[in-house]
Parts: C-alpha cells; sequence; structure tokens
C-alpha cells in the first residue's frame, strides 16, 4: 500500500483566538497511528505535536518503519514536534539497574531520535516513591536528572519533569524545589496540574505560583477523580483550567501548552478540549 499523505494546513485557530499561546497535541491521545493524529490535528489548525505512544510501541522503541513514517510526515506538512516522552524514571530510586539502562539506553536512542525530528525536549519523570525519607530520595533521584541533563545539554535539548501523584517530584512547589536545588539550566517541569491533584495544594493557583519560575512545557487534562484514576474533559473536572489558561496567557512561561486528552473517545473530547481551551484564550 502507497504511503498516506497529508496535506499541509494553515493553523486556523477561531477569530479572537490568542495566537501568542499555541495548543499542541499528544499524538497518541487522538490515536496511535501518527498520520492520522496529525490529520486530525491539522484539520483543526494545530501544528505542534508531542510523540510518547506509536502503533509498534513507546518512544524510543519503535520499529525503523513507524520512525520513517513519523520523519517524511514531519516534513510533508511542515508541523513541529514539540517533545518525545520515553517514559524513563518512573522507576523508585533505588531500582539502579533499571535507571542505569533508561539512561545509558533509552534516552541516549531517544535523543538520537530528537535531533532527527528536530526537536528541543524530553520529558522525564520524577521517580515513584519509596519508604526512604525524602531528602534521600530526592538526592538519589537528582543524580539521575543531572547526568539525563548532562548528556542531553551535549545537544542542545531540554529535560523536563513531569510531575505525577506519588512520586518524588508530585505537587508544583516540590517539583519547583528540586529543579531550583538540582540547579541545571536545561532542566525544567513539565506542569501537570491534573497530576497534582488531591495533594496538600491547590493545582491552581497554589502549585502554579510555585512552579511558575521553572515551566518547560505544559500538558492539559482534567479530572473528576485525581490525574491517575479518572480523567474527563477539561471543564468538566476539578482543574480551575479557565484561570489556569489565563494565567499562562498572561505570564507569557511557554509558548505553547499540550492537550494530553486522557479520556475515551479521545477523538471526540479533544475536540472538546480544543474548543474549551481556545474559548479560555480568546
Amino acid at each position: 500500500m502507497a504511503p498516506r499523505r497529508i496535506n499541509h494546513v494553515p493553523n486556523t485557530m477561531s477569530q479572537g483566538s490568542n495566537k501568542a499561546l499555541e495548543l499542541g497535541l499528544v499524538s497518541d491521545e487522538v490515536t496511535p497511528d501518527f498520520q492520522e493524529a496529525v490529520a486530525f490535528g491539522l484539520e483543526r489548525g494545530i501544528r505542534l505535536y508531542e510523540i510518547r505512544v506509536l502503533n509498534t510501541g513507546r518512544i524510543p522503541n519503535i520499529s525503523a518503519d513507524e520512525f520513517e513514517t513519523v520523519k517524511r510526515t514531519v516534513k510533508e506538512t511542515g508541523i513541529s514536534i514539540t517533545a518525545l516522552s520515553p517514559g524513563i524514571f518512573k522507576h523508585e530510586v533505588d531500582k539502579t539497574e533499571a535507571l542505569n539502562n533508561e539512561l545509558h539506553d533509552a534516552l541516549p536512542r531517544t535523543i538520537a531520535m530528537a535531533k532527527e525530528l528536530n526537536c528541543p525536549m524530553i520529558i522525564v519523570f520524577g521517580f515513584h516513591q519509596n519508604d526512604q525519607p525524602y531528602s534521600e530520595q530526592v538526592t538519589l533521584a537528582q543524580k539521575y536528572v543531572a547526568a539525563a541533563a548532562d548528556l542531553c545539554a551535549q545537544h542542545g535539548i531540554m529535560v523536563t519533569i513531569e510531575n505525577e501523584p506519588g512520586f518524588v517530584c508530585d505537587t508544583g512547589t516540590r517539583t519547583a524545589e528540586f529543579i531550583r536545588s538540582l540547579g541545571k539550566a536545561n532542566v525544567k517541569a513539565n506542569w501537570d496540574p491534573c497530576n497534582s491533584w488531591g495533594m496538600e495544594e491547590e493545582p491552581y493557583p497554589d502549585g502554579y505560583e510555585a512552579i511558575k519560575p521553572y515551566i518547560g512545557n505544559v500538558h492539559i487534562k482534567d479530572t473528576a477523580l485525581g490525574g491517575l484514576v479518572k480523567c474527563c474533559p477539561v471543564g468538566e473536572g476539578k482543574i480551575d483550567w479557565d484561570g489556569q489558561m489565563k494565567a499562562l496567557v498572561r505570564d507569557g512561561v511557554v509558548a505553547h501548552a499540550t492537550i494530553e486528552t486522557h479520556c475515551e473517545p479521545l477523538k471526540e473530547n479533544t475536540d472538546h478540549n480544543i474548543r474549551v481551551i481556545r474559548q479560555m484564550m480568546a
């Protein structure tokens, strides 16, 4: 079968929307078929895409043929890849074999893909908490992130840490302190307000105000029962996305924010999220 071609579609954000902050999509939150996800997004004026999971696996563990399809799609459509998410550093800090494999194998292969895609950012996670004292976990976690940052810095790539409940980096405040004390210029936060809901601080405005100086990327999804439990369409959950989006537009901390729908049916709810978020930014 001949490869599907996707015509470039210019950004057609609705009149009155704020073009200073662009919207992007996590491609597999539409479909793991990258060409199909891009076609869906371009029809809605989305030209920024984050890659996590594709038909043959999670980055970087995808087939060579599928990666060629991704590169061809990027070239033909003129879209940009904003981040790659290999899912590394989701272990506890004492899982040294797994963490070293990610640091010395998965990360270098992800960097190589990022360079081919002209992608400026790799998303990592902030380590499952264990029974050790929290300060000890931070010290060990920072050693891995520092090593990852140094490797990425050689290639001009930013590392962003995504906060998650039950992780060393969970709330906005703790993730901000982790990054501040690490002191690496190319380490920032992948701020996900939904992932910090239900803990000791309100994601917006409290978590956002703490992490604002360190934000390098933003994920947009909403939740009824917690980011890892039950997500829902934006505006129907617990996150003050109206306030958060207005703040992102006002403060200019990022040039784009990425929709990570996370609830079925994916296409219908992504459509909803694009409309709602654009209304909030208008």
